[in-house]
């Protein structure tokens, strides 16, 4: 056999690298896993230990009770066993006794006296009986040792005696066919006690001679044939067929229901077999588990030692917990620390640098090992500037640093210098106690530099503003407030903000207000207004106001913007036109006079052809005159011819004074004053005038005007004028070209057109066939004092353009082609009108001609 040693040698060669697995598994976790572990064991250990008492309990449990049951199921058995030992033994005996009979070897009396001793012996047995085959008594004992003359009688109510088919009687009828001894079931009998029978068969040589029966009582074969040891350990009974006890080795309490037995052990009533059932009960003598004081003791130690365990582990957690929070915050602060742009720096009670983050060092240019503990004087200050430097760690020290910072130089480790501005304050531990101070520096240099430029840049830009001579302020639109004002609005309205109401209000209108169509998205914070549509938009158009107080014109714009603070507010620039309304005054004077002049130029060019259109009608009034004379005088003259020369002579009178009068209207000299007038008027004053000079030319005049075009709002006078320039023009350039008569013709044209950039106008063309125009003349023509005539001024097509102009019209020139061949020339200007006021533009055609 192997040794001791052997085996502990085998033992740890088998745990071997199982142990150095969990030993590599265990160095594997992080320290917060093992501690987690380490908590857990005791855990486990207690819960192991618990499961393990529980387990140890239950094993007794089921031992004790199996050894109960094997008790009970051996005391049942030691009790069947006597029990059938004695029926047994009875048996025999009364086989003995049957036989006696059967031999004849003893009579009635004899059996009596073997009877009587048989059961004086055997206090189980009721009584004894001898029938014959006819079920009649041949003798009777009962256990009290005497014959009972009612025992075993037929006819009588005793529930022994076979007959009519009751329990006795089927064991009759059994035994009989059987030819053996045989127990009957169980019965009550005469005096109610629960008894069965055992039949012994009487047969001779004739056969079956009756039944020696042989009654027990139950209760008694249970009182003195069950072992005294084995009725005080257990309780037996016996159970009839429907498992119901009828009797017991221990009796019940009167009105009492006995409890269920806990352990039941059930074997026949052998050798009976007639139903009756041997039941062994027993009861535990320990008290069970659930009510056991040791193992509920046991629980609350084990519930103890795992509350605790669960809060040591709850309180180690928490421990955990709080310190990843704090290596976390530790190493948040230390990272922000490091990422920080800001220098950061702790001085101690004694001026000592405590701590300095790498944002220091990099401005700084020393690390950090060359700049902890330092004392003053440290390596970053100037060495021009120690005494100014130790003034202000002075003053730090004894917390007198303003609160604004200060601004020092900062001497760097290559010998650069860079402006700083630091501020300090108290360094407090937890316990509420100074034990230094903290100074943070930030890098101005290039902040400065840009304050710098932009404090130049402002002044310069305020410089620029004193300077204009334009008014130029900025209202706050809630508060009406003036928010700026250069040096000419205060010359010219002070510092208040009445003058920039002056100039913003519309003739009539109150203060400015923003349109309310804008979006309504986008809502100021301090008036309500929208103020990104406002500020995103354009200006206002420009508006020319005159201040009556300062007796000046000014050109007036404005725009919304968003002033520095948030609010909206108005800007406006205003500047002084009055040299230039004044100017434009007397330029308009001056037009006026140009456009009588260019009137009466073109009389004069014309005046050829009135003459002769005026003497037309003159040389006949002479004529009708001295023609009526001749007559009278002859006084051949009736009355109606006499009145029809008079109304031919006023007739001729008219055409001349209509000529004088649309010549004197003409060129008469008259403020321009528009009016809602219509084209066909225009165009047929327009026409009269100019036929004068088409005659003299011999050039025809095509008129074409649109029916139902809408009034125009202009000066009937100038628009006549252009028309009449046009013509002039035309014809002139017909009649100088030496056209044939075939070709001496022109055209005019009144149709409404929409133009993209004006809408609905009315358009006035002027088209001839004449040879047309050079391209470079197309270019200048409009170009003052420029003519193309040896003897033109150069003034009629430049002022027809400032005549359409001035009511918002277009004057265009092009030549007309055949295809390559210059076939005429066509002027053309558009008037614009309003369209929602017509009611159709749809021509029908008018045409007119004019030789």
């Amino acid at each position: 056999m192997p040794s001791r040693a052997d085996w502990g040698q085998s033992l740890e060669t088998l745990f071997r690298p199982a142990l150095a697995a969990v030993a590599r598994w265990w160095r594997r976790q992080s320290p917060a896993r093992q501690d987690r572990f380490a908590t857990l064991g005791p855990l486990l250990s207690v819960l192991m230990f618990l499961c393990t008492i529980v387990l140890a309990f239950w094993y007794l449990r089921n031992e004790e009770i199996e050894r109960e049951t094997e008790a009970v199921k051996r005391d049942t058995e030691i009790a069947q066993q006597q029990l059938r030992l004695r029926l047994i033994e009875n048996q025999e005996q009364l086989a003995r006794i049957a036989r006696e009979i059967v031999t004849r070897s003893i009579d009635t009396y004899e059996f009596s006296a073997q009877a009587s001793a048989f059961a004086r012996e055997r206090p189980e047995v009721m009584h004894i009986s001898w029938l014959s085959n006819r079920r009649e008594r041949r003798a009777s004992v009962s256990s009290t040792g005497f014959q009972a003359p009612t025992l075993m009688v037929q006819g009588s109510p005793d529930p022994s005696m076979p007959q009519a088919g009751n329990v006795p009687d089927q064991a009759f009828v059994a035994a009989r066919e059987r030819r053996q001894p045989l127990y009957s079931g169980a019965f009550n009998d005469a005096i109610g006690n629960l008894v069965f029978q055992l039949q012994v068969p009487l047969i001779d040589r004739h056969g079956f001679a009756g039944v020696l029966i042989a009654e027990y009582g139950v209760e008694a074969l249970l009182r003195y044939y069950v072992p005294n040891e084995v009725a005080s350990r257990h309780a037996i009974a016996v159970l009839d067929a429907n498992e119901t006890p009828v009797a017991s080795t221990v009796t019940p309490m009167p009105g009492v229901t006995p409890g269920k037995a806990a352990i039941l052990h059930e074997v026949p009533l052998a050798p009976a077999l007639n139903g009756l059932v041997l039941r062994g009960q027993g009861y535990r003598t320990s008290i069970g588990l659930i009510s056991n004081t040791l193992f509920w003791m046991v629980v609350a130690l084990a519930t103890l030692t795992v509350w605790m365990l669960l809060g040591t582990w709850r309180h180690m957690r928490r421990r955990l917990h709080m310190q990843n929070a704090l290596l976390a915050e530790t190493n948040f602060r230390r990272a922000m620390e490091n990422s920080m742009l800001t220098g950061m720096r702790a001085l101690d009670m004694e001026s000592r640098i405590a701590y300095v983050n790498p944002a220091f060092c990099a401005m700084t240019g020393f690390t950090e090992a060359e700049l902890i503990g330092c004392r003053p004087p440290f390596p970053f200050w100037p060495r021009d500037r120690l005494e100014e430097n130790q003034r202000l760690l002075d003053q730090e020290m004894h917390g007198r640093s303003p609160s604004g910072g200060i601004e020092v130089k900062v001497h760097r480790k290559d010998g650069s210098v860079f402006d700083a501005r630091m501020y300090v304050s108290p360094l407090v531990d937890a316990k509420g106690k100074q034990t230094g101070w903290m100074t943070s520096m930030t890098n101005i240099t290039e902040s400065k530099r840009v304050r710098d430029q932009l404090s130049a840049s402002h002044e310069r830009f305020t410089t620029v503003l004193e300077g204009l001579d334009a008014a130029v302020s900025v209202l706050s639109i809630p508060q009406q407030e003036l928010l700026f004002a250069n040096r000419s609005y205060r010359l010219w309205f002070g510092a208040e903000s009445q003058g920039h109401a002056l100039l913003a209000e519309q003739p009539g209108a109150a203060t400015p207000v923003p349109d309310s169509t804008l979006l309504a998205e986008a809502v100021d914070d301090y008036s309500g207004l929208p103020a990104q549509p406002l500020t995103e938009g354009p200006g206002t158009t420009p508006r020319e106001v005159y201040v009556e107080s300062l007796e000046r014109w000014f050109d007036v714009r404005t725009r919304y913007l968003q002033w520095t603070d948030g609010r909206l507010a108005q800007m406006l620039i205003a500047t002084d036109i009055t040299g230039r309304r004044n100017a434009e005054q007397q330029a308009e004077a001056q037009a006026a006079k140009a456009q009588v002049t260019s009137r009466l130029i073109t009389m004069g060019e014309m005046a050829s052809s009135v003459a002769h259109e005026l003497n037309q009608p003159l040389t006949a009034i002479t004529n009708y005159c001295n023609g009526m004379i001749s007559r009278v005088r002859g006084d051949t003259i009736a009355k109606d011819d006499l009145l029809a020369a008079l109304e031919k002579t006023s007739k001729q009178a008219q055409r001349a004074g209509q000529v004088i009068h649309r010549i004197r209207s003409f060129v008469k000299r008259s403020e321009p004053q528009r009016q809602a007038a219509h084209a066909a008027e225009i165009v047929e004053d327009a026409v009269d005038l100019a036929s004068i000079e088409l005659r003299r030319r011999n050039v025809q005049l095509h008129v074409y005007v649109a029916q139902r075009l809408p009034a125009m709002s202009v000066d009937p006078i100038l628009i006549e004028q252009v028309l009449l320039n046009l013509l002039k023009n035309a014809a002139e350039a017909i009649d100088g070209a030496k056209l044939p008569p075939s070709r001496r013709h022109i055209e005019l044209r009144v149709v409404p057109r929409h133009m993209p950039d004006q809408g609905g106008t009315i358009e006035f063309a002027v088209q001839d066939s004449g040879p047309g125009l050079p391209e470079e003349v197309i270019a200048r023509m409009f170009e003052a004092f420029y003519s193309t005539k040896a003897d033109g001024l150069g003034i009629g097509l430049g002022l027809c353009r400032s005549i359409v102009e001035s009511h918002q019209g277009r004057l265009r020139a092009e030549n007309l082609y055949n295809a390559e061949l210059v076939s005429g020339c066509r002027f053309s200007f558009t008037i614009p009108v309003d369209l929602r006021n017509s009611d159709s533009l749809a021509p029908t055609p008018q045409t007119a001609s004019t030789p």
